[in-house]
């Protein structure tokens, strides 16, 4: 039985707000993270405030319209919240299972480019526990997806590990991996931090398509037609660009709308991949069961005290999700 690190589910303490630009909008938004009822999962609330009105928008893949340039949710007659990769890799890396995010345009704002800032957020007013199990999705067998060159399987694993590859041509990247079991902690240190990135010749080519207005070296690593770095303060990490489509794809598998007990590994995946990933897995209910958190106590190796941790159980009812 995996030995899982929270048996409860949570939410925010209290409401944080977070303001910025969005990254192709270049327009000012402002989000508020709201605490959510147990079972809430993580749910958008689109609202515009000189005609006062609202909508919600589920954060899981049912609700996904486009994946080419961000990850994109939404309805196609009532609007959309774009890029919400970062701020999703931010929920579930730090596990926060129930929350309402109000947002009063059309993109997430981008911030520095990277999850820290929301991370940030989080901390500023904490973490709840809610007296109800902690649900998981379990792979039970491998599920594949591969997009020309670009590869991507869910295995069967006891816990959370993420194991993505990238090659690039360009010198400045070239070939770089990550393989990390995702704990709070890992995510905190090791992947909130990296940011995204492009070429300067996309960006220019973005620009003149009315896209990537925001983008700027706040918040992108950007590397020069001569393969150099044209940020002054350089990398956070010397593999940062893997560390960032490692940030990207826990934001995108998040959308499975439950933790994923599963090995994922990805060859040169991106949001499609990720996205194709949940729609194959979705697609046979035999590739995956539910099953919830249940409390256990062990000893610690100091006498007289105690460690909570979790096992898990399978969930006997209906298999949605």
């Amino acid at each position: 039985m995996a030995k899982l690190l929270n048996a409860k589910q949570t939410t925010l303490k209290d409401r944080v707000a977070v303001s910025g630009v969005g990254v192709h909008s270049g327009k000012p938004v402002e989000m508020i993270l709201h605490p959510a009822d147990a079972n809430t999962g993580i749910v958008f609330l689109r609202v515009d405030r000189e005609k006062k009105t609202e909508f919600e928008i589920k954060g899981d893949y049912s609700s996904v319209i486009d994946t080419r340039l961000c990850t994109i949710v939404g309805h196609p007659e009532k609007g959309m919240v774009a890029t919400i990769e970062h701020l999703m890799a931010a929920l579930r890396g730090y596990g926060v299972d129930n929350v309402v995010v109000e947002i009063d345009g059309d993109e997430v704002p981008v911030m520095d480019g990277s999850a820290r800032a929301y991370i940030d957020a989080i901390d500023q007013v904490g973490l709840k526990e809610l007296p109800y199990s902690r649900r998981y999705i379990r792979v039970l067998k491998p599920v594949r997806v591969q997009n020309g060159d670009s590869v991507g399987e869910l295995l069967p694993y006891e816990g959370q590990r993420f194991d993505v590859t990238i090659a690039f041509e360009s010198e400045a990247i070239g070939v770089q991996h990550f393989d990390g079991e995702m704990t709070p902690d890992v995510f905190k240190r090791e992947i909130s931090l990296a940011r995204t990135f492009g070429f300067m010749s996309d960006v220019e080519r973005l620009w003149a398509a009315g896209y990537a207005l925001g983008s700027s070296l706040e918040n992108s690593v950007v590397i020069d037609n001569d393969q150099k770095i044209v940020n002054p303060d350089g990398l956070r990490y010397t593999d940062e660009f893997v560390r960032h489509k490692t940030l990207d794809a826990v934001g995108d598998l998040s959308l499975a709308g439950a933790p994923l007990l599963a090995h994922y590994r990805s060859y040169k995946g991106g949001h499609k991949l990720n996205f194709n990933m949940l729609e194959a897995l979705f697609a046979d209910a035999s590739n995956w069961e539910w099953v919830e958190a249940v409390p256990a106590f062990r000893k610690s190796a100091r006498v007289g005290t105690s460690v909570d941790t979790a096992t898990v159980r399978v969930v006997l009812g209906p298999e949605t999700n």
